[in-house]
């Protein structure tokens, strides 16, 4: 058994590198993300005006266009951006281009001089600053900064070489056109930077563009809400279903058994979020006797902890009823469903033939075997850190972890999609593996070998 989970553990890396890279293909490749939003934003906020010559499509200069996607990743290959949200490759940080031209150009304070070993020393000048950059091939070997007086390297700083030729194909890469339409009055630019490994592995799943906060910040501010409702939820489902699912295999076919059914198949087929919308129109707006929005009043931190936890309690009492009416149905008629056919076993009807009471022929011999298809769900209760019903968050105004999704799908805010998608994905991968421990616990029949 050991061999098997140890096994089952070191699938979880490459499962998740699986998912992550398939939805991070997926939020580069589907419009509307983060470059096209900027660009529209952009947009709108020169109409009625008139664009400048370094301006290209959307309002942004090409400066702009590129910080953007040197932000974002679209700089560089799908592969390659991966790997660095992933945290295995560098990104480059605080880019400081300039653009140099062989003497007789145009252009102030630049040099180019090639010795016999097929060196160049690059020397830029401009804007109250000076990079010296001698170069072999494409190798840095070494890059002097601010006047010949800091060394580049003593401060982790790097340099590369852009060429006109790179450039173009980013520019075409960029606006989807052929390369021979790119602009004419490229020259070679030289790009100082400095590397950082900045992604999950390090514990940094970036900053969102919609709210400016970082992911993490983000997804930590909306766990508390998530683990309150999902700790509710699971306690008020378990601890009304298992009895009642006792209870209606017990008294099969009486009045309370088909009063029962009719009850939690009509919540089952009313969805959560249209009977949120009908009880805030007739218990909330009309009848004036719950709020309408929010988990708290604004003055609740003003507030004695008996008046908190009250107005905690009024606030959680509609969407609370939500998020559990549509659940019943299924772990009630799976308790009933397995107790009855445990109750009608060889070895229930010897226990009683014995002499065991019928009570303890239910609960010390059909309970513990019909509760083995549930134990096999129970690891899934581990997913409530980041659980949460879009639609019912929505109509209440709570601000949870289904919120933040439903948010960031509509702004294709791709850092928090990525971000919240990973700890979903790790936390439903640990609970099926969690649900393996528990089954095997509850069942000494299981075996794996």
């Amino acid at each position: 058994m050991r061999d098997y989970f140890i096994r089952r553990f070191l699938l979880i890396p490459p499962t998740l590198l699986g998912v992550t890279f398939i939805v991070f293909m997926i939020t580069r490749v589907v419009p509307g993300g983060p470059m096209e939003r900027a660009l529209q934003e952009a947009q709108k906020a020169t109409e009625g005006g008139s664009s400048s010559s370094g301006q290209v499509g959307g309002g942004m200069s090409e400066e702009q266009v590129e910080e953007l996607e040197e932000e974002y990743g679209f700089d560089k290959s799908i592969p390659v951006a991966y790997l660095q949200w992933l945290g295995a490759l560098p990104r480059e940080r605080r880019l400081s281009k300039s653009e140099f031209r062989p003497l007789g150009k145009d252009m102030v304070g630049e040099e180019m001089v090639e010795d016999p070993d097929n060196e160049t020393t690059v020397i830029l000048k401009g804007n109250g600053r000076q990079a010296k950059v001698v170069r072999k091939g494409k190798k840095v070997i070494s890059a002097i900064y601010n006047d010949n007086k800091s060394p580049i390297s003593e401060d982790g700083w790097e340099t590369r070489i852009e060429t006109v030729l790179e450039r173009r194909e980013r520019w075409a890469r960029r606006s989807g056109e052929d390369i021979s339409k790119a602009p004419e009055n490229y020259d070679d630019r030289a790009i100082i930077y400095k590397t950082s490994f900045a992604g999950l592995l390090q514990g940094d799943l970036g900053r969102s563009t919609d709210f400016g906060d970082s992911v993490w910040s983000l997804i930590r501010s909306r766990i508390p809400v998530a683990l309150y409702f999902g700790i509710l939820t699971a306690l008020i489902t378990y601890g009304v279903c298992l009895p009642l699912g006792i209870l209606k295999a017990i008294k099969h076919r009486t009045a309370i058994d088909n009063l029962t059914s009719i009850l939690i198949f009509v919540g089952y087929a009313i969805p959560g979020f249209a009977l949120g919308a009908v009880m805030l129109v007739y218990l909330g707006a009309r009848g004036g006797w719950f709020p309408l929005f929010g988990l708290t009043d604004p003055g609740f931190s003003d507030m004695s902890l008996g008046a908190q936890f009250i107005d905690l309690a009024h606030h959680t009492i509609l969407p609370l009823l939500c998020y559990v009416v549509g659940g019943f149905a299924w772990l009630t008629m799976m308790m009933k469903n397995n107790l009855m056919d445990n109750l009608a076993a060889d070895y229930v009807r010897t226990a009683v033939a014995k002499g065991v009471s019928f009570r303890s022929a239910v609960f010390k011999h059909a309970f513990r075997n019909s509760f083995i298809p549930i134990a096999s769900t129970l690891g899934q209760l581990i997913t409530i850190l980041v659980s949460g019903s879009i639609l019912i968050e929505s109509v209440f105004d709570i601000q949870g972890f289904g919120l933040l999704q439903y948010q960031a799908l509509l702004g294709r805010d791709q850092t928090v999609i990525m971000g919240t998608l990973t700890i979903a994905a790790f936390l439903l991968v640990l609970g099926n593996i969690l649900s393996d421990i528990i089954v095997a616990t509850v069942d000494p029949r299981v075996k794996f070998n």
